[in-house]
This record gives structure tokens, sequence and C-alpha cells, in this order.
């Protein structure tokens, strides 16, 4: 390892970066070295703007990845080499606006009828029930479990949060039936790995057969199962902002981007003109003359 990616990662602990941030920043230095054959600390800002270019043009990568190498470098220049270049000489690109797959209610009992396994069953439920990314739906332990106030403790989620996640009555039936077939003893999902719980890539495996055999034709993976959760509270009139907490995000904006997927929310929503009643109206008429 060279001084300089050990250096790179020093700095990345000490700012508390997830283990997932730090291997996909030294991928994306990593890369950016092998292009050029030469130690970034070598590069200047043209190099970094030509090789974005390159992932753009060439390799055509999709904007999060673009992006993800922007962050990567912008790490490594600022914080780790040091160098006074301000945030404006690493552009992003931009990404497409799109609307995430949301699934109605039919669609989702028919995605889980063709789930046979149990245990993949209970993860993808807690998607769907409890509004969970699948890395914290497999993450979580059975002290997380608190069927007393129908809570599900969500231990470091995105951005090393804690939260509290909602325990409906249907999952903690699921998850019962689980732990009394399984008997897991400290993970809730463990793996075949001794001490390890299941695998998020796993149960993306699963989550794709069972889309197939079910054939529906809106593409089904676990995160679509959470976008659902959240417009289907949405469409029962769950306040937004109870949503947002649920869902663990730290802007509401981010939250309100399901306003734009619920075409229910839309048709039912009262339009101003509506609320202007008769008298309003006829105040403002205009008088015959005489």
């Amino acid at each position: 390892m060279t001084p300089l990616r050990q250096r790179m990662i020093d700095d990345m602990q000490l700012r508390n970066l997830t283990p997932a941030t730090q291997r996909n920043y030294v991928h994306h230095v990593a890369a950016l070295a092998r292009y050029y054959q030469l130690s970034p600390e070598h590069l200047d800002l043209e190099d970094l703007r030509q090789y974005e270019l390159y992932l753009l043009n060439e390799r055509k990568l999709a904007p999060d990845t673009i992006n993800g190498y922007v962050s990567a470098v912008k790490f490594l220049y600022q914080i780790t080499l040091e160098m006074p270049w301000p945030d404006a000489v690493f552009p992003r690109v931009r990404r497409p606006r799109t609307l995430p797959v949301v699934l109605s209610q039919e669609e989702v009992v028919q995605f889980f009828d063709h789930i046979p396994s149990l245990k993949y069953r209970a993860i993808l439920m807690s998607c769907y029930g409890a509004g969970l990314r699948v890395s914290e739906a497999v993450a979580l332990k059975i002290s997380d479990i608190d069927s007393k106030r129908m809570l599900i403790r969500v231990e470091q989620g995105k951005g090393r949060k804690d939260r509290y996640a909602m325990l409906s009555p249907r999952l903690l039936e699921v998850l019962r039936l689980w732990c009394r077939a399984a008997r897991p003893k400290h993970w809730l999902f463990p793996s075949w790995r001794t001490g390890r719980h299941q695998t998020p890539t796993s149960v993306q495996y699963t989550c794709r057969e069972a889309w197939l055999r079910s054939g529906l034709g809106k593409k089904v993976s676990a995160h679509t199962l959470r976008h659902s959760f959240a417009t289907h509270l949405l469409e029962n009139g769950t306040d937004i902002r109870v949503i947002q907490v649920l869902l663990g995000h730290s802007r509401i904006d981010t939250t309100a981007h399901y306003t734009m997927v619920s075409p229910q929310v839309v048709s039912h929503t009262l339009s101003p003109l509506d609320t202007l009643n008769r008298e309003n109206r006829s105040v403002h008429k205009p008088k015959p003359r005489a």
C-alpha cells in the first residue's frame, strides 16, 4: 500500500466515513492512477477533467458512478493533499430526474406470493412493512425487535444514524414464524457463515427471481418495496414529516419526492379554485350598468 493511499484511508477514518464509502473512494482513486500510470499527487485539474470526460463519453458510465469519482477525488485533493482548490473545480454530472417504480398493494401481494423461502419473505416484508433498506433489514438483530412498543430499532443505518421504524402486527407475526422455524441466536437473519448476517446481494438475487416468477410488468427490487411503503403511507394520509422519520431521510425534500410518484395524492388534492365560495365570487362580480 502506498503512503498516499494509507494517508487517505486515515483521513477517511478520522472523518468517520462508512467502510463502503472508503472502499468506493479508494476504488475510484486507484482507477485514476491506473489510467494515467501516475500517482494522483502528480496530476493537475486538467487531468482530472479529461478523465471525467473519458468516464462520461467513452465508458458511458451512469451519472451516479461518475459523481462517485468526483466525490473521491474531491476528498483526496482537498483533504488529504490539502490543495486549495474550490468546490467549483469538481463539476458533477447532472442526474436525469426519474420517478421510482412503485407497486400497487395488489401487486405487492402478487409479488410476495412468489417468494418460496420463509427467510427471504421475512426480509423483504421488512423492507415493505417497515420501509427498511435491504442493508438495514439483513443487519437486524433479535434485540432490535421491540414487540412491546411495536418498534424496530435500526442501528447505524445510512449516514451512520440510529432510528426507529414501525413494527406492524402482520410483520411481527411473520418474524415470529421465522424465529420459531430457524431459532436464530444473534442476527435475526444469519448467514451460513458463522457469526455473519445474510448479505444484501443474496436478497436482491432472490427478489429478482420472485419478480420473474410473478409475471409483474414493473421491475421489482428490494428498494422498490421501500418506495412502495412510503407511497402507500402518503396515499393513506400519513403526514410527510412522519414518513421522513420512518425512512431515515435527513432532508424533507428527499421525502417530498414521493409526492410526485402518487397519482392518487394528486387526484385527491383539492384545488384552491374549488375552495372559493359563491359569496366571495359574487362580491367581485361586476355590477350591471343602469
